[in-house]
C-alpha cells in the first residue's frame, strides 16, 4: 500500500462516483431498496442520501478505511448506518439476515467476484433481493475487443476496476436468478459506460 492506493486513489473514486450521469441509475437502485439492506463497496457514501424510509438499517460494507471515513461525514436520513470495514468475500454477518443488497458499481472491481457474490446470497433472506448497477462488457465486437486491449492497464490505475466483466452472467452463476435487467450505454465512451441495471433473487 502506498499513496497512491491510500490517499490519491480514493480521492479519485469519490470524484468519478459523482459524475451526474450516475445520479439517475443511483437514485433508481436505491430507492427500491427496502428493510434491512447492505450496501456493497458503499465507498466514500454517494448512495446514503438517496435511502428511502422503507430501508429500517444500513449496513454499509467497504474494504477501504480511507472511503469509509469519507463516507461517515456525509449527511443522510435519519436512517440508522453501520460502517462494515471488510471484504464482500468475506461478509461478516449471519445467513439469510438482510433484506436486500445493493451493489452500484462495484462488481467491477472485487477480486473475487464469484466469492462475493455467492457471499452476498448467503446473507440475503428467502425472497430477498438484489438490486445493482455495474458497468461491464459490451455486447458489441468491436467495443469488447478495446475493452480487453485496455482492461490490462485499466485496471493496474483504476485500483482493480475492470471493464470486460460479463455481469449478467456472474450474478447468475453466482446463485441468482435475474428478475429484470436494463442495458445499454451511458453518454460517455463506450469501453467504460455499458451499464446493466436490475434487479436478482437467490435461487
Amino acid at each position: 500500500m502506498g499513496i497512491y492506493s491510500d490517499v490519491i486513489l480514493p480521492k479519485l473514486c469519490d470524484c468519478s462516483m459523482r459524475n451526474e450521469r450516475l445520479l439517475p441509475y443511483r437514485e433508481r437502485v436505491i430507492g427500491a431498496a427496502e428493510g434491512r439492506v447492505l450496501e456493497i463497496g458503499s465507498g466514500s457514501g454517494l448512495n446514503l442520501p438517496h435511502y428511502r424510509p422503507a430501508v429500517r438499517e444500513i449496513l454499509a460494507l467497504e474494504p477501504s478505511p480511507s472511503l469509509t471515513a469519507m463516507a461517515r461525514r456525509v449527511p443522510h436520513s435519519a436512517i440508522p448506518v453501520n460502517f462494515i470495514e471488510a471484504s464482500a468475500e468475506a461478509i461478516p454477518l449471519d445467513d439469510g439476515s438482510v433484506d436486500t443488497v445493493v451493489t452500484t458499481w462495484t462488481l467491477c472491481t472485487i477480486p473475487g467476484a464469484a466469492t462475493a457474490l455467492a457471499e452476498m446470497r448467503r446473507v440475503l433472506r428467502s425472497g430477498g433481493r438484489l438490486l445493482f448497477v455495474e458497468h461491464g462488457l459490451s455486447p458489441d465486437r468491436g467495443v469488447r475487443w478495446c475493452q480487453d486491449c485496455l482492461n490490462p492497464i485499466w485496471r493496474r490505475i483504476s485500483g482493480g476496476c475492470n471493464l470486460n466483466r460479463p455481469i449478467r452472467s456472474l450474478i447468475e452463476e453466482g446463485g441468482f436468478r435475474v428478475d429484470r435487467v436494463e442495458t445499454g450505454y451511458m453518454k460517455g465512451p463506450k469501453p467504460m459506460t455499458f451499464m446493466y441495471e436490475g434487479s436478482a433473487r437467490p435461487r
